[in-house]
């Protein structure tokens, strides 16, 4: 049987960040990915943006882990050569009966230490982009947007300078805890068992499988999960913003919203569905909802020039009472397996706060 010191389970962003993290702490490191590349899931369907820090309860892990990790990963950017940009985000309000909600995530932002934001009134809106129906909106100068697949390569390079290694087509079967560590049953050209004194489970939408894999793990630190779809269509033609634009939140996500990739094309979304399978497909029949989801503040929106493009699904956690919860991860303090940390519904923010993420989860994990 093979040996190692950390297994890490999952290669998108946040499985990336947590390798590179022990690896630079001088631990060894295997990531094992099932597919046959790094991040093709949530990590390469999403908005790609860099969040302030805003919308999260401040007792929340998402509220602690946001802000420092929106920082340490515009530092990280900068220092490695990872195309971003500090574009900056609007949030609107359309009409009156919004404004108390408005005004309630700027709370809650300034609760989170994001002191940058500045709520602007209407006419200060139209000053600032003629375009937006708005009657007031939040400026939050410190949201940006992120290459997400050139972040993760440079995760990959630094794993791999530090003697990290990556197996992808590596599919966990089976963990077993042993007194001489985790047993990690592993299925790819052969089947590999591994002994590791720590494994991080960061599989991401395969985070509660691998855990329903776990043998001697307490179910009920197993959390029930729903999948949300979120489909987006990319805007043909120059949009009149330089900034990101987002409605008030809507239930499940924060609303159909404009973003910007790094040659200031636009693509509107997500939307949310609640669906039972993985399924990347759009349906080119929610144009109409997108919109008139878009038109509330965007009136002068072109519909001819909208098109489906992509979809990712978000792992969301939730309780007894069907409310949406935290970040979930979860140590030998929550389950009483020593060396083991799962990792569950690390959707939004969890782009911004890898770097965040991965410096929480290398403080708890048993060396």
């Amino acid at each position: 049987m093979e040996q190692i010191d950390c297994v890490v389970i999952g290669a998108g962003v946040v499985g990336l960040a947590v390798a590179r993290k022990l690896a630079e702490d001088g631990r060894e490191v295997l990531v094992l990915e099932a597919e046959n590349a790094i991040g093709t899931q949530t990590s390469a369907r999403n908005s790609e943006v860099v969040h302030a820090g805003i919308y999260y309860p401040s007792s929340s892990l998402k509220a602690a882990l946001c802000y420092p990790g929106k920082e340490a990963l515009y530092r990280y950017c900068s220092d490695r050569g990872v195309p971003h940009k500090r574009c900056g985000k609007l949030i609107v309000a359309s009409d009156d009966n919004q404004l108390s909600g408005l005004e309630g995530i700027l709370k809650t932002g300034h609760a989170n230490g994001v002191t940058d934001l500045t709520l602007l009134d209407q006419k200060t809106v139209r000053e600032t982009a003629p375009a937006l129906n708005a009657t007031a909106a939040i400026w939050s100068p410190s949201t940006g947007i992120v290459d997400s697949h050139q972040l993760m390569l440079a995760l990959l390079a630094d794993i791999e300078l530090n003697g990290g290694m990556l197996a992808l087509k590596s599919k966990v079967k089976s963990i077993s805890p042993t007194e001489g560590g985790l047993q990690v049953c592993v299925d790819g050209d052969v089947e590999t068992n591994i002994l590791a004194r720590t494994v991080v489970n960061c599989a991401g939408l395969g985070a509660v499988d691998v855990a329903k894999r776990t043998n001697g793990l307490p179910q009920t630190t197993i959390p029930d999960v729903a999948y949300a779809k979120g489909s987006y269509f990319a805007y043909s033609g120059p949009v009149p913003f330089d900034c990101l634009v987002y409605p008030m939140p809507a239930p499940g996500g924060l609303g159909i919203h404009l973003t910007l990739d790094q040659a200031g094309q636009a693509r509107f979304g997500p939307d949310v569905e609640w669906v039972d399978t993985v399924d990347y497909a759009v349906d080119p029949a929610s144009k109409d909802k997108f919109v008139k989801s878009i038109q509330t503040y965007w009136p002068d929106i072109q519909a001819s020039r909208l098109h489906a493009s992509y979809s990712g699904i978000r792992l969301k956690t939730y309780g007894k009472s069907r409310e949406y919860h935290d970040f979930i991860v979860a140590s030998e303090q929550q389950h009483c397996i020593s060396g083991l940390v799962n990792l569950f519904g690390i959707e939004s923010p969890g782009l911004t706060s890898c770097l965040a993420i991965a410096d929480y989860v290398a403080a708890i994990a048993v060396k």
